[in-house]
């Protein structure tokens, strides 16, 4: 493969642990400044705890390019044989392919699995890696392996990169805390419009009435027992929508164990006894809140315990955005605001590359008066 007069090599790989980690981790500083979601720790506990593997329709094709013995550019890739997981849905996509006989799995996907999180997948050493990883995307995605490839929660410009390569380009809406240097959770309060203070305030005296305390851990701090009952809380979130967790104890232990300094973990109690926890995952920058679950129902416990103790630790800390996790209008109540997410997608059949192309010209139209709409009722002043 050429770019620019220089030569790489390619590989699709059925393993991260065929990269070494200091190689991994040196291309996700080069552009992430260590996001924790791209890290080698991160993505090696997806799959070696069996979380993301072949049994469970992620199968590792992570997409490589070499230079000599260098690895200059990457992308984290998996084989699909499903749509569970990803945030971004085309299950009505899949559903038209089966309708005229085709065949919509496998797929081709770049994602975190199970992690609605933004941040670059064109990982590179240089531009000139970053144009020559785009071209063996396009080469890849135009052999006849896979009905489609999609790459999602990328940045903007990585996105344009990639609509100008002949991907479609798609939009999603996700609610973010901005921290404007305030000096503690009551500063924060007095940005709000006066009836969404006095909720909030309402909502944390209804926890503290039923005698709640919270208990915040990082990651070294955090014991097996631990774990265990947050595990326990996670897999009660899911059963309650009628689903099955993606992730299982040991994926839990390996990131506590490797990626400690990124690791917060909030337990809520009453009469001494756990019944509530929050997993977050941070950088020095951003805040990410990934899993809630209870034990016990408590009026108002969810948006104390995965909310406002988690605002209050970015406010402690310095943490300029909380990202709050998929969907959730009911967030810019609690000071979130809309924040525009793009993914990227190529259909190899002609006929339905052009059908979700106006497709995703018409919804780009909704989402943008989607957003309209809710800045037109911010929860600020």
């Amino acid at each position: 493969m050429d770019s620019e007069d220089l030569h790489y090599r390619m590989q699709l790989l059925d393993s991260l642990s065929e990269i070494r980690q200091q190689d991994w981790d040196k291309l996700v500083t080069q552009q992430n400044a260590g996001n924790p979601f791209l890290s080698y720790a991160f993505l090696s506990a997806l799959e070696t705890s069996g979380s993301a593997s072949s049994d469970t329709g992620w199968t590792c094709r992570f997409l490589c390019l070499w230079r000599d013995e260098e690895l200059a550019a990457a992308l984290p890739l998996y084989e699909k044989m499903h749509s569970y997981g990803e945030y971004v849905f085309d299950w009505a996509w899949a559903n038209a392919y089966r309708q005229h006989g085709l065949d919509y799995y496998p797929k081709l996907l770049s994602a975190i699995p199970f992690t609605p999180v933004s941040g670059n997948r064109l990982l590179a050493l240089d531009d000139a890696a970053r144009l020559g990883l785009i071209q063996a995307i396009q080469h890849i995605s135009q052999l006849n392996l896979y009905s489609s490839t999609h790459i999602l929660f990328l940045p903007q410009e990585e996105a344009m990169q990639m609509e100008k390569n002949g991907f479609l380009l798609r939009e999603g809406v996700q609610f973010h805390w901005q921290n404007q240097g305030y000096k503690d959770f009551e500063d924060f309060l007095t940005h709000l419009e006066f009836k969404k203070r006095k909720n909030i305030r309402a909502e944390r005296r209804k926890v503290q009435e039923a005698g709640i305390t919270f208990r915040h851990l990082e990651g070294d701090q955090i014991q097996g027992e631990d774990w265990e009952f947050f595990k326990t809380c996670y897999d009660n979130t899911y059963a309650q929508h009628h689903s099955s967790p993606y992730l299982n104890l040991e994926f839990f232990l390996k990131i506590g164990q490797t990626m400690p300094d990124q690791i917060h973990l909030i337990l809520a109690y009453r009469n001494k006894n756990p019944i509530a926890a929050s997993l977050l995952i941070h950088d020095e920058n951003v805040l990410f809140g990934r899993y809630w679950g209870c034990t016990e129902y408590i009026p108002c416990l969810h948006f104390e315990t995965a909310y406002y103790q988690a605002l209050e630790f970015c406010i402690k800390k310095g943490i300029q955005r909380f990202e709050g996790g998929a969907q959730g209008e009911h967030k810019m109540a609690r000071g979130f605001l809309p924040h525009t997410t793009y993914s990227t997608h190529y259909l190899q059949e002609p006929m339905f590359y052009d059908a979700v192309a106006d497709f995703l010209r018409r919804e780009k139209h909704g989402i943008t008066e989607y957003i309209d709409e809710l800045n037109e009722h911010s929860p600020f002043k």
